[in-house]
């Protein structure tokens, strides 16, 4: 009992926190460069900080996806990376190089279907991904050669210092307008969609 409530205290002591810090933090949600899905003038922000090879990160992704479809234009998901785990940062090198290609959304969705294949956390083989996505119309060589470019290494690494400013520290960690979740877990993440929508939009 004791243990339980300990526990319960920190959970809530670690969303106050994020909760001060997102009061006072703006730029560290959303940046120019941020893959977004959805209507971009939505009033509605989910922020999702995701590893690629995070497991929730792939249970989560269509159960979020489709709370951006349901509210008809008024929700939009922003996706930061959190590469926390081996081979992560690499394989979101060759998503933004997707990205250059217009193919972002559908190279993530292979990533994930493919996770428990190429993510194992005792030994991550990020190379068996060029052979799922020789099946896409990515042009392959293209994304080896544009996943070196600087650019692509500044995003992922404004993504870790951002990740770092808002206390992140394991994934998927939802935003939504700025706000932390309660607690984790998608009921709790639908609930609070459901009240921003309700504010913004009535």
């Amino acid at each position: 009992m004791v243990f339980a409530i300990s526990g319960f205290v920190y959970e809530q002591s670690q969303v106050r926190k994020k909760a001060q810090l997102a009061s006072t933090k703006t730029t560290e949600f959303e940046r120019m460069h941020s893959p977004v899905y959805g209507p971009v003038d939505a009033k509605v922000t989910i922020v999702e900080f995701f590893d690629p090879a995070c497991e929730s990160c792939r249970a989560f992704y269509p159960a979020v996806k489709q709370l951006v479809n349901i509210n008809g234009g008024k929700v939009k998901l922003v996706l930061r990376y959190a590469p926390f785990h081996e081979g992560s940062e690499e394989v979101a090198k060759i998503l933004e190089a997707s990205r250059l290609q217009d193919k972002y959304w559908s190279t993530l969705e292979t990533v994930l279907q493919m996770q428990p294949q190429w993510a194992s956390h005792d030994n991550p083989q990020v190379n068996l991904i060029w052979g799922y996505l020789k099946a896409s119309d990515l042009d392959i060589d293209k994304v080896r050669k544009d996943m070196s470019n600087p650019t692509i290494a500044a995003i992922v690494d404004q993504d870790k210092v951002d990740l770092r400013a808002l206390q992140v520290t394991q994934t998927p960690t939802f935003f939504v307008n700025g706000k932390p979740l309660p607690k984790f877990g998608f009921e709790q993440l639908k609930t609070l969609v459901e009240a921003e929508v309700k504010t913004a939009y009535n």
